[in-house]
């Protein structure tokens, strides 16, 4: 029997996939932990058994600003030790642990289960220059940032010094991590569904105001997890005007939530972008053909993709979002900022369309040039699906690499733990 602990404060996070498969192997014993919030909101399945933490207090007022994000980190990690030892006490322990270690999870974990194979998820290295911090001159940053920024390091690498293992999902992703700890990261994509996750020609959306979209008329979808300017979604915005004047059938769909995974809190008076950015395009643009649908459930978040004429996808040079893998799988023509996660996935023209980041007219012109060749595009939508069916499929690519991490690691039958 193959013990397999899972740790993340927001499960299961990357590791949905990979815990829904493990339940079907008979050999396999799951535990998982995760912070209170997110062990209530799901069940991970009927063979895992979850544990949860309460959301551990902030770092003191008095704290320098450099180590507030370690010290949450800190308390986070002791919170998950607690749960760690009490398991140990209870004669349970794991052959292999696979945590994200960006919140702390990770930081005390070999401490309590040396024998442990740890294997954590290093999704980000952060860097003062040449990454996301800078990229955008309208959110500039500081030489005090990057000396934080510096310091906010200090957990995945402490994390990954004390690991025997590191995963992260793409070359880019890899590449961003200094070169010295490079050689203990793998790169292995989490995986996206394709066999769920397909063309649809007779899909139809719903909108609340009853309308019906489908693949006969045109449609640009925009999708992130909270519509920010690290996903573009101000570049985004402002090409509305120009994308909306010149057609007058396309109807626009954007699917996400106003709230902030990555950076800065909107100007002060506006509660989101999406209200600051609409409060300042005004009448610019026709409303009634745009549709904000939030956050959706899975299967609605598919139709929106198949019915999808043109994705429009946008990053600063960050992680890659499965949204842009997803519509690829889809087989949606992708028009992609020209960043480097994306020129990793994306070849103009081949298996997607590649635009400036910060160019709206250029985008809005693209977007539009490309909409009036669907016909055209159809085929490289379609090879761009082949492209996440050779390097980003779960079954075939993820899997297959996540099976060979979860091995034991080889020890002397008479090592004990220390």
């Amino acid at each position: 029997m193959l013990r397999v602990l899972f740790i993340h404060q927001n499960l299961p996070g990357q590791f949905r996939r990979l815990i829904r498969y493990l339940q079907t192997r008979p050999d396999v014993e799951l535990v998982a932990i995760g912070e209170e919030a997110a062990v209530a909101r799901e069940s991970l399945g009927p063979k895992i058994r979850t544990i949860a933490y309460a959301k551990p207090e902030g770092p003191g007022e008095k704290t320098h600003h450099y180590l507030k994000h370690f010290e949450g980190c800190i308390r986070r990690g002791q919170a998950v030790t607690r749960i760690l030892v009490e398991l140990k006490k209870q004669g349970w322990a794991p052959d292999v642990v696979v945590c994200h270690p960006g919140w702390g999870e990770g930081l005390f974990v070999k401490d309590v289960f040396p024998r442990a194979r740890l294997v954590v998820f290093c999704e980000f290295w952060w860097a003062a220059n040449g990454l996301d911090v800078g990229f955008d001159p309208e959110y500039p940053s500081s030489f005090d940032d990057g000396l934080r920024i510096r310091i906010k390091n200090s957990v995945l690498m402490q994390s990954l010094l004390a690991a025997d293992d590191g995963v992260t999902p793409t070359d880019w992703q890899l590449k961003a991590h200094p070169p010295e700890l490079r050689h203990k990261i793998r790169r292995i994509h989490e995986g996206i569904d394709t066999a769920y996750l397909t063309p649809d020609p007779q899909a139809r959306l719903t909108l609340p105001d009853g309308r019906v979209l489908s693949r006969a008329q045109p449609v640009v979808t925009y999708v992130a997890r909270n519509l920010e300017p690290y996903r573009g979604f101000h570049v985004f915005m402002r090409s509305l005007p120009r994308l909306l004047a010149g057609n007058p059938d396309l109807q626009v769909v954007v699917v996400g939530g106003d709230g902030v995974s990555y950076g800065r809190r909107p100007t002060e008076g506006f509660d989101s972008y999406r209200a600051a950015l609409c409060a300042e395009l005004g009448d610019s643009v026709d409303w009634s053909r745009v549709h904000f649908l939030g956050k959706l459930p899975y299967a609605s978040y598919r139709t929106v993709l198949q019915v999808s004429s043109l994705h429009i996808y946008l990053t600063y040079p960050f992680v890659l979002s499965w949204s842009m893998l997803e519509a690829m799988a889809v087989g949606v023509s992708v028009l992609g900022s020209d960043t480097g996660p994306v020129r990793e996935v994306i070849r103009d023209g081949e298996n997607g369309y590649l635009t400036g980041f910060f160019d709206t007219a250029a985008l809005a012109g693209r977007a539009l040039e490309l909409i009036a060749r669907r016909d055209e595009t159809a085929a490289v939508g379609l090879r761009g699906r082949e492209t996440v069916l050779r390097d980003y499929d779960f079954e075939s690519v993820g899997l297959p690499a996540y099976l060979e991490l979860l091995q034991p690691l080889q020890r002397p039958a008479h090592e004990e733990d220390r």
